[in-house]
């Protein structure tokens, strides 16, 4: 099918903050036409029955666990997810098994997605070889062979000269850089944010001060370099005065928040449950509702799902000693919806959290409704009630925080690149 005309929906464009009825006209996976008058005379014809129809989610910061541990997941399997989940765009970390540090392997994991995956997919690659902080990676070679960020993910530098120089490197040849604010030596172990909850379940924790403080030292390497950044996640109320003030001063910085640390806090660990185990840590709900104002302030500028497969066996341990980590690709709108329907954010505002400011940090035409955009869409209920069951996700690995919650918002169908991808023909 080249020509497609989607009627009766409720638009909701993050570019210009509105939300309301029209259609849309795809041909040959864009664009070509939206508006709320009378639609265009075509032979095919989607009547959306006034649900939602919003741009595919962008996700930043996905882990596929090829190569290495095919068994947590694959490009296959986390390609049927994002349909399923209205993900059209995964950018995928490099804290694989090798790590993505060489050109060889960014174009073996290419040819991987490629061929399998469902959505596009773009690729980081990390910032030091092994992502052990002690040497450099190739970034030239690696921006020649497709990366669109560098990153050694949720492994701090701890030597601030190789991280300078990094950052230098990257500067210079424009690259982006993303970055995990913590403090190494202080966060080193803790599984819990240091609190009344942390202590009365005997948990090791962390101050939520080793967000900030890990901030304040990469903000200064920033200013010092002068290179792209971005903060994967900005978790804790206190790191947000310095993350303003960077901004405030000129310095090139975005930041990011995983949908975890948006809608749940340190009191759903419980009883010690494993799959509420994420890295950083859950926090406080002052700090989760101070995420909220800063999200709706444009402070903070990415949802992503933070998508880290784990397996039962690396889970069903002792809390100290399981796995960190929690798959998101299906439930990142489901859950992102419980703060539209707490009137805490608009769809526009999530929408432009969720797709509009990832496409942009990465350079990608995605995220928009308007003519000439790609058609790669989002159907969905947004009221749509389910009790989720993990044993139906597509992603191999099944380690949600969310399973048997209730929740609030269904995937219709999925378009990538005017394509439908999921749901029912």
């Amino acid at each position: 099918m080249t020509s497609l005309l989607l009627t009766n929906a409720r638009l909701i464009d993050p570019e210009a903050g509105t939300d309301s009825p029209g259609w849309l006209h795809l041909r040959d996976g864009v664009i070509v036409a939206t508006g709320s008058n009378a639609p265009p005379q075509i032979d095919n014809v989607l009547d959306c029955g006034g649900k939602c129809l919003a741009p595919g989610i962008v996700d930043i910061g996905v882990k596929v666990c090829e190569p290495g541990e095919r068994h947590k997941e694959s490009y296959a399997s986390a390609g049927r997810a994002a349909a399923a989940g209205g993900v059209t765009t995964i950018v995928t970390r490099p804290d694989t098994t090798p790590a993505i540090d060489s050109p060889e392997g960014l174009e073996f994991v290419a040819r991987r997605a490629q061929a399998d995956a469902l959505v596009h997919v773009h690729h980081m690659a990390a910032l030091t070889k092994g992502r052990q902080g002690r040497e450099m990676a190739e970034i030239g070679f690696l921006l020649d062979a497709g990366a669109v960020a560098f990153s050694d993910c949720d492994v701090v530098i701890r030597d601030t000269k190789v991280l300078s120089r990094a950052l230098t490197y990257a500067r210079s040849l424009g690259a982006l850089v993303m970055l995990h604010p913590q403090e190494p030596m202080l966060s080193d172990g803790a599984v819990a944010t240091s609190g009344k909850f942390a202590s009365l379940r005997g948990l090791p924790a962390v101050s939520a001060m080793a967000e900030r403080m890990g901030l304040d030292r990469d903000i200064a390497l920033i200013e010092m370099t002068g290179v792209r950044a971005h903060f994967d996640q900005i978790t804790t109320a206190r790191a947000l005065p310095a993350l303003q003030r960077a901004k405030r001063n000129g310095l090139d910085v975005t930041a990011g928040i995983s949908i975890h640390h948006l809608t749940l806090n340190e009191m759903d660990v419980a009883d010690y449950r494993t799959f509420f185990k994420v890295k950083p840590p859950l926090r406080a709900e002052d700090d989760r509702q101070a995420m909220i104002e800063a999200l709706r302030d444009g402070l903070i500028d990415v949802i992503c799902s933070m998508h880290t497969p784990q397996d039962e066996e690396s889970k069903r341990l002792p809390f100290e000693e399981a796995a960190s980590g929690a798959v998101a690709l299906e439930t990142l709108l489901p859950a992102a919806l419980r703060l539209y329907h707490a009137e805490a954010l608009t769809l526009p505002q999530l929408f432009r959290a969720l797709s509009l400011a990832p496409a942009r940090l990465l350079g990608l035409d995605a995220g928009r409704l308007a003519a000439g955009a790609p058609a790669d869409l989002v159907l969905f209920d947004a009221h749509a009630p389910f009790v989720l069951d993990r044993f139906e996700l597509r992603s191999k690995s099944k380690n949600t925080p969310f399973d048997g919650a209730r929740m609030q918002g269904r995937v219709l169908a999925t378009f990538v690149s005017g394509r439908r991808v999921y749901g029912e023909p």
